[in-house]
């Protein structure tokens, strides 16, 4: 199954900035609670963006875990070897890699593979998740985390009621418990999946419909059934804005709630 889809760095980091500054939970507590990443431990994270999850364990361990972060985007790497610099770590270190293609690393390498909303994206899912198996050592962990079927409800039902259309299927929540979970399962002993909620709550229609732009824009090639060209795409925000407005003055507040499923497999 091809992927036809690609984002621009600056909506993937105008989610993560949203998801902190108005959600209830924290993600990143709940990735470290799950792992426990420890000294010692050799760490691949594939589809890394901007290294975010990378300094997470470099924090979690005290800089004592040997880290490697990948990614396909060039402009997301960049930006996580400047705050590498910044920061110092000299147990990280960040490449370019197509998880799509045969990973370059050893068999039996890595102690922890984690992927944060992205390995779910390959095209072959029963290739990478080999090549996962493959560079984990005996008893190494797998941690794909990734949006479920029920994941921000909110934010469809107002582009539904906007445009009476029906939602394009998301390649992450529309596979994650089925075909991606039943993967992991046939390659790994023992697998499991769990669940972490985060309301989002949005006090005002303006910051909601920045999360829109970061979801819906132009880039982002998996919304292009519901809009042509720029005009249409402004228009489509328009009818956005007064669904969400209507919303926000019958209720008080927009929530939005992250329903993120962690698989984590152990080989």
């Amino acid at each position: 199954m091809e992927i036809n889809y690609q984002e621009t760095s600056n909506d993937l980091l105008t989610r993560i900035r949203i998801h902190e500054t108005y959600g209830a939970r924290n993600i990143d507590e709940w990735n470290t609670d799950v792992l426990k990443p420890t000294a010692g431990m050799k760490i691949l994270d594939v589809g890394c963006g901007a290294g975010k999850q990378c300094f997470l364990f470099s924090d979690y361990t005290k800089g004592q875990a040997e880290i490697i972060g990948t990614d396909f985007s060039n402009e997301l790497l960049g930006k996580a070897n400047e705050k590498l610099a910044a920061r110092g770590d000299k147990n990280i270190k960040f490449g370019f890699m197509d998880f799509n293609k045969r990973f370059e690393f050893e068999d039996n390498t890595f102690d922890l593979l984690s992927s944060a909303f992205a390995i779910y994206y390959a095209s072959n899912l029963d290739f990478t998740f080999g090549e996962a198996h493959r560079v984990l050592k005996p008893g190494g962990r797998l941690f794909v985390t990734g949006p479920l079927p029920e994941n921000k409800q909110m934010f469809y039902d107002i582009i539904k009621e906007a445009t009476n259309q029906l939602i394009p299927p998301m390649p992450g929540s529309s596979r994650f418990k089925g075909e991606i979970y039943k993967t992991i399962e046939g390659k790994f002993p023992k697998t499991e999946l769990l669940t972490f909620e985060n309301p989002i709550t949005f006090p005002e229609v303006a910051p909601f419909i920045e999360y829109v732009r970061a979801s819906l824009s132009e880039d982002r090639k998996l919304w292009t059934a519901m809009f042509n060209g720029k005009d249409e795409y402004e228009a489509l925000i328009g009818r956005i804005t007064d669904v969400a407005t209507r919303w926000l003055e019958r209720d008080g507040k927009l929530v939005m709630t992250k329903v993120v499923g962690g698989i984590l497999a152990t080989k």
